[in-house]
This record gives structure tokens, sequence and C-alpha cells, in this order.
């Protein structure tokens, strides 16, 4: 299997499982806009398909994650005050992280979403301060990482917490049950 992903998070979530696998990073323009179901489906088969036409006989994986509230989507900051903003926004509020997951081998593919609502404590100043001090934020969706420091910011979650981390264990593995 390759992954088509830079994400350490995805790697290391696939070596809990004991999963051999590749890593190559596929480079391609992301959707941003539109239903972030369909944005992050979409993102993950750009990546996945990437990566199958330089390999076509291997499993590709692809996955994107996306954070949406109101029918905003938070992607991954661009500097501390955007990711300061996104966390203002998120601050007391349940939002949902989306997934989409694409298996290409050959001329099949199969796609797949996931969504976990987690819900944010109310995040005063110096708490936010104190998280955008961690460096954390950068390169995460939502500009926060539920596995690292990010834990401090989150209330609660409904779904699978694997999904926040950034690859839906479960969802990936009722796409291709073949993988165990």
């Amino acid at each position: 299997m390759i992954l088509a992903s830079r994400s350490p998070q995805r790697r290391a979530l696939l070596e809990q499982l004991g999963l051999e696998f590749e890593v190559v990073v596929p480079e391609i323009d992301e959707v941003e806009d539109g239903p972030a179901d369909s944005a992050a489906v979409e993102n993950a088969r750009r990546k996945a398909t990437a990566v199958a036409g330089q390999r076509p006989d291997a499993l590709v994986l692809g996955v994107d994650t996306m954070v949406a509230l109101d029918r905003v989507i938070y992607g991954k900051p661009e500097d501390g005050e955007q990711a300061r903003d996104t966390l203002r926004a998120l601050s007391g509020r349940a939002h949902a992280v989306i997934s989409g997951v694409c298996l290409v081998q050959g001329e099949q593919v199969r796609t797949a979403v996931a969504r976990t609502m987690v819900r944010f404590r109310y995040l005063d100043e110096q708490l936010i301060d104190w998280y955008l001090n961690s460096g954390e934020w950068r390169e995460r969706a939502g500009g926060y990482a539920i596995q690292g420091r990010g834990a401090a910011l989150v209330a609660g979650i409904e779904g699978d917490y694997t999904n926040v981390v950034g690859l839906p264990l479960t969802t990936l593995l009722e796409l291709a049950p073949e993988l165990l």
C-alpha cells in the first residue's frame, strides 16, 4: 500500500495497525470551498489518483481532513493570526471534523466520508496564547491537534477519535477490510 500523504499522524495510525506501506507525497491543487464532505472526498481522490498514475499496480490511500462550522471550512491556518481567528470561532462550540478517504487500485476507486463532532471548551485569550505559542497549530486543519496539546481545548467528542487525528481507521477498514 502507498499512503499519498506527508502527514506523520496518518503514518503513525497505519503503523499502529501494523500495516506495511510506503509514503509518496502528491503535488495537487486542493478544493477549499463548497460542502466540506464533497471537498474532502475530492481532495482525497486527487491525492490517491495522482500517485496511482505513477504506480498503477499499487493500492493507494488518499485522505483529506477538514474542520467545518456553520458551512465554513477551516483549513490549515496560514499564520498565527489566522490560527487565532479560527480558535476564537471554534471556542465554546461544536464543529465537525470531516475526512474524505479514497483507495485506488488500477481502475477501482473506493471512497468514503467520516464525520466526528468535536466540542471545544470556552477558550479565553490566555489559553489561546498558550496554544499558539506551542506552534502545534501549524499544518493542522482547524488549527489544532487533538492528540497533542490541543487536547486541552476539547470538552468532548462524538465519533471516531482517529478521524480527528487525521485518518478514520474505522472508515478505512470498512472500505478495505482486506487490509487486516
